[in-house]
């Protein structure tokens, strides 16, 4: 496996066996975006060429946008960017039919000879709706809540009311993360309510006393935009852009562009772009956390 990141000093690493070791100046020689504005026409002149991008329905909004003004740069290129949730993404790319999966999470050890670049950082929010009068959890209430060992709010100092627990599938990325940080392996226990970050928001927005966790950066624009939720703190500390970047919320995960193999042409030319400054400002506006601070 090989994980690069622009500004870490370990921005390489592999699965050893896979294949001949690339080094971490080789990498960022390839993919280095320096000198980008001088290769916008790089395709000028070919035939019209598709980049087809499937995957996380977390990043899709953001990759969308960032695939229209990639479009604007290299005119022959068109970028088809199609959500569906992470697992779809890495199956599409393993199938060929798709050049790049969008994937919420860093590639796991066992997702051998596969390249990952992070776009961005994102966490898990945990939420409730606006109307619930707890301000705040601890670990270990919100461990008894989706172990099931608290049911009712008032054993977490709420009102007297059942606590409706709401739940992503277990294959989402969202889930491993939330159920990785508060110990709670296979023992969660809840509704499950099928679906990516929508369903979620609508979930919780609909039951007074309902709970549920769903991607920071989503939540943050949901809450902004006048949804009926609040995102509560962990261990005191609120999911805010900051906290991310130093570090101080403790649930977050690298959002990742994947590709079977070392990436050319247009995939190349793409993730590049991802990866340089001039989409921060695509990032920051969907309250994601860029790698360049």
């Amino acid at each position: 496996m090989y994980q690069f990141n622009p500004l870490s000093d370990k921005n390489v690493t592999m699965q050893v066996g896979l294949r001949p070791f690339l080094t971490c100046a080789a990498l960022l020689c390839l993919l280095v975006y320096a000198g980008f504005d001088g290769t916008k026409e790089a395709y000028a002149g070919s035939e019209q060429q598709r980049l087809v991008v499937t995957g996380s329905s977390t990043m899709c909004p953001l990759v969308a946008e960032i695939g229209k003004r990639f479009q604007n740069l290299h005119r022959n290129i068109t970028v088809d960017v199609q959500c569906g949730g992470s697992d779809r993404g890495l199956r599409d790319m393993r199938d060929g039919k798709a050049d790049i999966a969008m994937l919420a999470r860093a590639l796991k050890d066992n997702e051998s000879g596969l390249y990952g670049f992070p776009i961005a950082r994102d966490g898990a929010s945990l939420i409730v709706h606006k109307s619930n009068p707890v301000k705040s959890l601890s670990d270990a209430q919100v461990a008894a809540i989706f172990s099931g060992k608290a049911t009712n709010w008032k054993q977490v100092g709420g009102p007297d009311a059942r606590i409706e627990v709401i739940l992503r599938e277990k294959s989402k990325p969202v889930t491993e993360l939330f159920a990785g940080y508060f110990k709670l392996g296979d023992n969660i226990r809840g509704r499950i309510v099928p679906g990516d970050n929508p369903v979620t928001f609508e979930a919780v927005s609909s039951q007074r006393y309902a709970i549920g966790y769903a991607s920071s950066g989503e939540a943050e624009r949901r809450e902004k935009s006048g949804a009926p939720i609040r995102i509560l703190p962990i261990n005191k500390i609120m999911p805010t852009s900051r906290n991310i970047i130093t570090g101080n919320y403790p649930i977050t995960r690298p959002l990742t562009l994947v590709t079977r193999e070392l990436p050319s042409g247009p995939a190349r030319e793409f993730i590049n772009y991802c990866l340089s400054s001039k989409v921060v400002d695509l990032i920051v506006s969907f309250d994601f956390v860029p790698y360049e601070d």
